[in-house]
């Protein structure tokens, strides 16, 4: 069952410092690998992630980024990773859930094993803060008018703003950025008239550097909640997503249930906590193991059905 981050907040902290005795134990250093540029929303909250792992698994915790294709060359890559627990990804599940739909992968959702959720997706439209438009009605009026350029991070909010420019009229070239990393520098150089953000607008809407015009989700962001959702604005896409352990395929289900436990440990932890609800404006929401791939094939299934569509 889902917990909301009241929920969590509102339960008793762990105490314990590390993973019972009984259950498995890595034997050396791991490695988290995360799917994006160093810099961006999933990286921030990875970074704190593997110190928190640190103190539940009792080993040094290496992060690696192998940005690409929303996740896509991180989960190709992790395909001849072994699965004996000790490299495991930190990633969003829209590399499970989209892009294998408008391009081929060398992988599938049965090719990995899923053990645990601890955050919900912030996904969003954003535009510098002194743009000519402050929300997703004025920013289609000026795209009308004139020539746009926008920053993509996946292929499902790259289909999504292109269905949505093909639409209203609107000249729209891409600019494929790695992660919120890449996609940062080029709104507020100026070299892009918006863009899509995981998570990164966070660091910069309280300073009004950025603004957020619409969030793809099926519901508001709790964080901003006077900002509508493409739905509500009557565009019939969303992107749902949450961010998850993944494992290779193959590994033991006592390795899946300890990182299980560790999603459990995290998602009360609160430095890991207070970096994703405070920092980077992401509700923290758990699921276990079988929830998660549940969810992925969910979504995964949902996806076919918009894009057949």
């Amino acid at each position: 069952m889902k917990k909301t981050l009241a929920a969590i907040m509102g339960a008793t902290m762990l105490s314990t410092p590390m993973a019972l005795a009984d259950s498995w134990q890595p034997e050396r250093p791991m490695t988290m690998v995360i799917g994006f540029a160093a810099g961006g929303s999933t990286d921030i909250q990875g970074r704190v992630l593997a110190r928190t792992l640190e103190e539940h698994f009792g080993q040094p915790v290496n992060v690696v980024n192998q940005p690409g294709g929303g996740g896509a060359v991180a989960l190709t890559r992790f395909l001849n990773a072994e699965p004996d627990g000790h490299t495991f990804m930190f990633g969003v599940m829209l590399g499970l859930t989209f892009s294998p739909i408008v391009t081929e992968t060398e992988y599938d959702i049965d090719d990995f094993r899923y053990a645990g959720t601890l955050v919900g997706g912030q996904f969003g439209v954003v535009s510098r803060g002194d743009a000519p438009y402050q929300n997703f009605e004025e920013l289609v009026a000026y795209g009308q008018e004139n020539p746009m350029t926008y920053a993509q991070q996946l292929p499902m909010d790259q289909a999504i703003m292109q269905l949505i420019a093909d639409q209203e009229g609107i000249d729209l070239a891409i600019v494929p950025t790695d992660g919120g990393g890449g996609m940062a520098p080029l709104l507020l150089g100026g070299e892009v008239d918006f863009a899509f953000s995981g998570g990164t607008h966070a660091q910069y809407t309280p300073t009004g550097e950025m603004n957020v015009l619409a969030f793809l989700t099926r519901e508001r962001s709790p964080f901003y909640p006077d900002v509508p959702t493409l739905v509500e604005l009557g565009y019939p896409y969303a992107m749902d997503d949450f961010r998850s352990f993944f494992l290779p395929g193959g590994t033991p289900d006592e390795i899946v249930q300890a990182f299980e436990d560790a999603a459990r440990f995290a998602v009360e932890h609160e430095p890991f906590v207070d970096v994703t609800v405070d920092n980077t404006l992401h509700p923290i929401v758990f699921m276990d193991a079988e929830e998660t791939e549940a969810t992925i094939r969910e979504i995964r299934a949902a996806n076919e059905g918009l894009m057949a569509n």
